[in-house]
């Protein structure tokens, strides 16, 4: 059997990542059996669904990495791959299913059908369709309906029991009493969500279906439609709910909940999929950073776990960080770029101008950030003016305890500042202030927070003598000499 898995959104908004979650298993699940991934556009809800969300989606799918083998802008041997596109065919089975007695016409207008639901919620009983018109023959429904009566058309649930397979929950049995003769086809003739799903995944030959667990109330639903078209049911496998920390499904409560918002974050995308994975399903118990290829090389739905998996915000930017630490300074400079044009520290002529110096600084700073989107707030001080630096509280509390803080400064200028002339290494640098703090009989702090703060303002961040090399000689000697007359 060549597998065939597929990720049916509908176009009602951003990629949720959920749903990323979601497409990520069934993609895996295709590369690793050699199979084919398809993406179907769930496009029914006509007042919901909109281009723009469509692409949305896609846009975020491409940037995940997440190729499909048939699709929008793919094609394939199945299409039409939009809903909306396919109703001629969602009819047709209808017709076929109402023909055959398996469906039938249900003349209950919604007036009556709330007035059941309200009296069996006061009874305290479970919510269903009386079965009204399910005894009405065929020809009997007909004749009413071309007389012109509104009608629905509902599916005829069997007596017995149905049940199926689940590659993460094992065996699950439903009693048929426990489902409603559930609707087909609207009053209005628009087909619904159970009807078409199933019509859809037959007709493109589906043969695993990977979900989210909210939709396994549906699945005895579909199993039954299946086999009341002679159709060959696929394998299920319902995959747990994301969670908040909150212990309760994720929201906007808890946290962000579209791909998009993490990219434009400043998220590595690799960081992305790697935790959508950790999202209930792990690669040996033990190891939490690894590679798309990992992913697909061992990827089971069985080892899906059952239980819901708790989106860790915390967890996710320390992945980030792991992940941006894994660049090269290039590579972490190019993802950084866009976010440093944002904040409008450089253009991007500048940046191609001065790249080697941006890669040097990106450097310095890869162990400082978790996300690109947090380089321009921690070199923003690069970018002020010398004379009129601006000074945290504590970076000028820090720097003005030392009652040598001038003669430390003016030490600098005289020491380390013709070295800086001449281009020596950061290290050099180093070297040569550790000697100087020896020959003078200082401690690092009354070199290190004076200095600190004269030239970055803040009462923490990067090497000192990295900086020093970052501003070169001219701002950085501007940058002390205020300092001296500032601190006094």
């Amino acid at each position: 059997m060549t597998v065939r898995v597929r990720y049916a959104p509908s176009p009602t908004g951003m990629l949720h990542v959920g749903g990323a979650r979601t497409a990520l298993f069934n993609w895996a699940w295709a590369r690793r059996h050699g199979g084919a991934f398809v993406l179907r556009i769930e496009d029914t809800d006509k007042e919901r669904s909109t281009e723009e969300s469509e692409r949305s989606i896609l846009e975020a799918m491409e940037w995940l990495g997440m190729d499909w083998d048939e699709g929008p802008g793919v094609g394939g041997p199945f299409g039409p791959y939009h809903q909306t596109q396919r109703v001629e065919r969602h009819l047709e089975l209808s017709a076929k299913l109402l023909e055959e007695g398996k469906a039938y016409r249900c003349f209950c207008g919604s007036e009556r059908i709330t007035a059941l639901r309200e009296e069996q919620m006061a009874n305290k009983q479970n919510p269903r369709y009386d079965g009204r018109c399910r005894g009405l023959s065929l020809a009997d429904s007909t004749a009413k309906a071309e007389a012109g009566e509104e009608f629905a058309v509902r599916f005829r649930v069997p007596e017995g029991e149905t049940g199926f397979t689940d590659h993460v929950r094992g065996d699950v049995s439903f009693q048929n009493v426990e489902v409603d003769d559930w609707i087909m086809l609207r009053s209005d003739g628009s087909p619904t969500y159970n009807f078409v799903v199933v019509c859809d995944d037959a007709d493109m030959k589906i043969t695993h279906v990977l979900r989210g667990e909210e939709h396994l109330v549906n699945t005895p639903k579909q199993v039954l439609l299946y086999q009341a078209l002679g159709l060959d049911v696929p394998e299920f496998g319902h995959l747990p709910l994301m969670l908040g920390t909150d212990k309760k499904k994720l929201s906007k409560r808890t946290g962000h909940t579209s791909v998009q918002i993490y990219r434009d974050l400043g998220y590595p995308r690799d960081a992305v999929l790697n935790f959508l994975c950790l999202q209930g399903w792990a690669l040996d118990g033990e190891t939490e950073v690894f590679s798309v290829d990992e992913l697909i090389k061992n990827f089971e739905v069985k080892d899906v776990s059952k239980g819901g998996a708790i989106f860790d915000a915390e967890k996710f930017q320390w992945l980030a960080g792991e992940y941006l630490r894994q660049e090269t300074p290039a590579e972490c400079a190019a993802h950084c770029a866009p976010y440093v044009i944002e904040a409008g520290l450089m253009s991007a002529e500048e940046l191609a101008a001065r790249s080697a110096w941006f890669e040097q600084v990106v450097a310095g700073m890869q162990e400082r950030i978790r996300l690109y989107s947090e380089l321009p707030e921690k070199i923003a001080f690069l970018f002020e003016a010398d004379d009129a630096l601006s000074y945290d509280e504590k970076a000028l509390k820090n720097a003005k305890k030392h009652e040598v803080r001038g003669d430390v400064l003016a030490a600098v200028l005289e020491n380390l500042l013709p070295m800086l002339e001449e281009g020596v290494s950061a290290s050099a640098l180093s070297e040569a202030g550790k000697a100087m703090l020896s020959e003078k009989g200082w401690k690092f702090p009354a070199l290190g927070q004076p200095l600190r703060c004269a030239l970055t303002g803040k009462a923490g961040g990067p090497d000192l003598f990295d900086v020093l090399i970052w501003l070169g000689a001219e701002s950085s000697r501007a940058r002390i000499e205020s300092a001296i007359k500032r601190f006094e």
